[in-house]
């Protein structure tokens, strides 16, 4: 009996779009159901009634949510072209960086986007601080799995689009010249073939990011 494995996400989520790389770079069919959030489906709150959030991955009718979950349950469950390492102090390295961007990266850029005088101060003072984590972590590697990518690029992923859209929104100069690994990973994952034909309309999020930035930042 054929597998069946569905995807409930958005278009612009970068939480969703880490899971569907992972798809894709194992080979996996699947279909993707893109949910409206704001009008969120009976099946989404079937699926994941604790949190009745995105992504689910629904795998003959067995649902798995949470993005760092569901790409270990994938890498689990089809072993090809692995994402996650076989030896345990480098799956847990993984794991650490992947937690590190989810718990600390990810915020403080969210609020270098949205915050205002002092606290934006802040938050921009941390994500350059975070940056330069990131930025080490890279030495002497083509990716931040090696060779070829894997959980920690699947999860920073999101750096090789939204960055350049949060500064074309805000007009500050987030990575420049200061993180010239990052900026080269960034342009070698981007152009990745599992990776470039995935991400969502650019003039689309810059749309939605300038909406939520308005919103934020209303004129005074």
């Amino acid at each position: 009996m054929a597998e069946e494995v569905k995807l409930l996400k958005t278009w612009s989520s970068a939480f969703g779009l880490r899971v569907v790389w992972a798809l894709k770079l194992k080979g996996i069919p699947y279909e993707a159901i893109d949910e409206d959030l704001s009008n969120k489906s009976a099946l989404l709150l079937q699926y994941n009634p604790v949190h009745k959030k995105i992504p689910v991955l629904v795998h003959n009718g067995n649902p798995i949510s949470e993005s760092l979950v569901i790409l270990e349950y994938i890498d689990e469950t089809w072993k090809q072209n692995p994402i996650l390492p076989q030896d345990p102090l480098h799956r847990a390295r993984e794991r650490f960086w992947a937690k590190f961007n989810d718990e600390k990266l990810l915020p403080s850029a969210w609020g270098a986007f949205t915050k205002e005088g002092k606290d934006r101060e802040e938050a921009m003072a941390a994500t350059m601080e975070n940056l330069k984590f990131v930025e080490e972590e890279l030495k002497g590697k083509k990716f931040f799995s090696g060779e070829k990518i894997g959980l920690v690029d699947l999860v920073f992923g999101w750096l090789a689009n939204l960055i350049s859209i949060f500064e074309e929104v805000t007009g500050f100069n987030i990575v420049g010249d200061g993180y010239p690994l990052l900026s080269a990973w960034m342009q070698e994952f981007s152009e990745l073939p599992v990776i470039k034909d995935t991400w969502p309309p650019r003039d689309k999020m810059i749309i939605k990011y300038q909406a939520l930035y308005d919103k934020y930042h209303p004129a005074k």
